[in-house]
């Protein structure tokens, strides 16, 4: 049991709250149990001249905050306006013992003038890799890494990476809420736009972007007409008229993290049509568990950290050709589902994100209580002229 409580926590981060639901939205939550959190996006723009603060609570303990700025901001007003504005902000709440905890290393300039308690970088993803990556992305990681008094990533492949450059990266990967995927093995009521559709149907749950391999799912609805693959999720960062079209391949849209079972209950297969490329070359997808544990057989490309454990352990059938992918799914559905949902609740039964939260936790919760004080931070920002780059002292 916690011998006191944790402290008051903001958190930086490149994904929006109300985007899918994932590793950031399970832990925030969770640390809002216990103590109060800003959750602060990236900047939006306003049509007025005035920067200014846009705060959604999100439940008692839990505020989201997106910055508003003005459309002809230049690139040091919007950092120079987010800071004094989150610094007015931590002011005003009363926060004075907190945790910085960055999920987005390009949030640096803009926190030079807090004093946290411990600051926290939690890698949930090779941003660096994505498309569209600001060039100072990299050196801002870098920057975080060295400064951070805890590091943690969100995937096996992630942190061998990040111990080539710090040693002492904690490993959470991807984790589950088993009860509320357990949903999704009984007999539920198909949502209404689904349930014209089809089977035998192969499903799909998370954003669809440049780590998707559209080649693959046009060539898998090519090959097999009388099977349906159903995608749910936003389109992001990639024109949504390439997504391939075919009478047997339905986008629903985006999916509530609640109403996501009701969707998979009548799956017959779950896919992960992952491009083989540099943006996935780190990912570890939560949503393997989630597959695992809603009762679905899986049928990926062979990412690493899917291969590694759950290939491994025949808990997820790997393909990367449209022709193989079609004979795993044959494989997957010959498989006793009893014997194979059982497997899967033996690997699932040392996994939560109650847990993960819980040793997290533990660890921030020692940092703010060793970590030195007071803390000196020196940001460096990458000149467009090739000079030497900019120095913002704390």
């Amino acid at each position: 049991m916690r011998q006191h409580a944790l402290a008051d926590l903001v958190c930086l981060s490149h994904l929006r709250w109300d985007f899918v639901f994932q590793r950031p939205q399970h832990l925030m939550t969770r640390w809002a149990k216990h103590a109060r959190v800003l959750f602060v996006e990236e900047p939006l723009v306003c049509e007025g001249r005035q920067p200014r603060l846009e705060i959604k609570p999100y439940d008692e303990r839990l505020s989201v905050v997106v910055p508003r700025l003005p459309r002809a901001a230049s690139p040091d007003n919007a950092r120079r306006w987010q800071s004094e504005l989150l610094e007015q902000l931590i002011a005003t709440d009363g926060l004075h013992d907190y945790v910085l905890w960055y999920y987005t290393p390009m949030a640096l300039p803009i926190t030079r003038g807090l004093a946290p308690s411990a600051v926290v970088y939690d890698c949930m993803d090779q941003l660096s890799a994505f498309h569209g990556a600001p060039p100072e992305l990299t050196l801002l990681e870098r920057q975080l890494l060295d400064h951070a008094d805890v590091v943690m990533a969100g995937g096996y492949s992630l942190s061998r990476a990040k111990q080539k450059i710090r040693c002492d990266v904690h490993l959470f990967p991807s984790s589950v809420d088993v009860a509320h995927f357990r949903i999704a093995r009984q007999a539920l009521r198909d949502p209404a736009d689904q349930k014209s559709i089809p089977h035998l149907r192969l499903g799909f749950f998370g954003v669809i972007d440049e780590r998707m391999d559209l080649g693959l799912v046009a060539g898998i609805a090519a090959l097999r007409p009388d099977w349906h693959i159903v995608v749910l999720g936003p389109v992001a960062k990639i024109n949504a008229a390439t997504l391939p079209r075919a009478s047997n391949i339905h986008y629903l849209g985006q999916k509530s993290y609640a109403e996501l079972p009701r969707y998979i209950a009548s799956w017959d297969v779950a896919i992960m049509p992952f491009a083989r490329n540099e943006s996935t070359r780190f990912i570890s997808p939560t949503k393997t568990p989630e597959y695992l544990a809603a009762g679905c057989p899986v049928v990926s490309t062979s990412i690493a950290d899917v291969v590694e454990p759950y290939g491994r352990l025949k808990l997820v059938h790997i393909a990367d050709s449209p022709h193989e992918f079609v004979k795993q799914v044959e494989r997957a559905l010959e498989q006793d589902p009893v014997e194979r949902r059982a497997e899967a609740d033996v690997f699932l039964a040392g996994t939560s994100w109650d847990a993960t939260f819980a040793k997290m936790a533990g660890l921030v919760d020692a940092a703010t209580r060793t970590a030195p004080r007071p803390r000196t931070w020196q940001a460096e920002l990458p000149r467009a002229d090739g000079a030497a780059p900019l120095r913002h002292a704390r």
